[in-house]
């Protein structure tokens, strides 16, 4: 495997970013090496910068679930950009794409289109403190929502803690609005509304939380989040930043068959554009301005191109079939990497969403059941992967993602070669 290009490239890049990267996983310090500068990619392949061709299953993270370059994504980029690329105003695409969602998606009944997920979700937070007229909000360790200040937030050493700023540069105040509690433990929901009482503006959970490990959570516990709300005039967020379009069209709202309060989505609506979006009940939602007094506004939002592109990768999402195909297509992996039956991993999944977890427990829920150390059995891996031509996330705890442009013999290559690994 040739990476002198790459390495020539992040020799140069270390001079003009910090950590040569422009976002920290990009970095590669999760399992050592050089990262790898990608040239280009056509369906479920990518090729660096050295010529390397790998079959992808990090998709840009997961919004890619038509493969790389689409021709029909591509042809109305193509047709946007030529008619310019931004304008700061309303444009009929906005108007075409909201449509398209809202009239597939009994959850929410407005939306509001903003740049990335970070957005969506720190609007989200912000619609719903004035909304409830409450500042704390509560979210859960093991999952993530953005790098808002905010959200920033890892547990403490109590069951309902304030927690400690997971970065430096978040001051004490945002921490001291923020309760952490562990996923999955009914009774640390229960005390934070008890000792908090009246001050809690929402609940914020990936209900199908898939960036630190995938920690599939029961319907029943999602119920009881939704139910604990009401009861306290709450709001709850689903952050369905990974799964919402993903799951299925409707998300993880439509899988469990849960209403949340506001719901956020990101860069799958924008066929990998940047874009993100936050949606509501109109009630909730006219808080936003310019109807209401709760202040969003973004040069970028609604961006043409971004549009464009979410109405080309929507529409296909929405033929017949398309998330029991792409569904098959996963199980189908999982049983070629199954195939010998003494791996050395547990492999969870979701419709076309997989974490390979190095671990003989039947459940993962919350962070703290996933073994630290089990980490370095993956950095044993990846570059073994790398060199026979399968590319994942670059880290253990990031999961894989099957896209429409995956092959049978994608497959059958890619769960070989991960069936060999694990069982070495």
């Amino acid at each position: 495997m040739k990476k002198q290009k790459s390495e020539i490239l992040f020799e140069k890049a270390k001079n003009y970013f910090p950590g040569g990267v422009n976002s920290p996983v990009r970095a590669f310090r999760s399992v050592g090496g050089t990262p790898l500068f990608i040239e280009k990619g056509r369906g479920s392949r990518i090729w660096d910068a050295d010529g390397n061709e790998y079959i992808d299953f990090c998709g840009s993270w997961g919004p890619l679930i038509l493969g790389h370059a689409h021709p029909k994504i591509v042809e109305a980029i193509k047709t946007t950009v030529e008619k310019g690329s931004s304008f700061g105003a309303p444009t009929e695409l906005e108007n075409k794409l909201a449509e398209l969602i809202l009239s597939n998606n009994k959850f929410i009944e407005k939306i509001r289109f903003v740049s990335s997920g970070t957005e969506a979700v720190m609007s989200a937070i912000r619609l719903a403190r004035g909304f409830t007229k409450r500042n704390k909000i509560l979210k859960f360790e093991g999952c993530y929502h953005g790098h808002s200040d905010s959200l920033l937030v890892k547990a403490g050493s109590g069951l309902v803690t304030f927690g400690n700023t997971s970065s430096a540069g978040v001051p004490v105040a945002f921490v001291n609005e923020t309760i952490v509690c562990p996923l999955n433990n009914k009774e640390a929901v229960k005390e934070a509304f008890s000792k908090f009482k009246n001050e809690i503006a929402c609940i914020i959970i990936e209900p199908i939380p898939a960036n630190n490990g995938l920690l599939l959570q029961d319907k029943e516990y999602l119920q009881f989040l939704s139910d604990i709300c009401t009861e306290n005039k709450s709001l709850l967020i689903f952050d369905e930043v990974i799964s919402g379009f993903r799951i299925g069209f409707t998300g993880a709202a439509g899988y469990y068959n849960i209403k949340p309060h506001i719901v956020t989505y990101g860069k799958i609506i924008g066929g990998g554009m940047p874009v993100g979006a936050y949606g509501a009940s109109a009630e909730i939602i006219n808080k936003i301005s310019p109807d209401g007094d709760v202040y969003q506004a973004g040069t970028l939002s609604g961006n043409p191109v971004a549009m464009a592109a979410g109405i080309a990768q929507l529409t296909e999402c929405l033929k017949p079939g398309f998330y029991s195909s792409l569904e098959r297509k996963t199980q189908f992996l999982i049983e070629e990497i199954n195939r010998i039956q003494t791996i050395k991993a547990k492999i969870f999944s979701i419709g076309s969403i997989f974490w390979i977890a190095f671990t003989g427990k039947e459940k993962i829920q919350n962070a703290e059941e996933i073994d630290a150390d089990s980490m370095k059995h993956f950095k044993k891996i990846y570059h073994e992967l790398l060199q026979q031509g399968i590319y994942l996330g670059p880290s253990g705890y990031e999961v894989g993602f099957v896209s429409e442009a995956h092959s049978v013999e994608d497959l059958k290559k890619a769960g070989g070669i991960l069936s060999s690994l694990l069982n070495n």
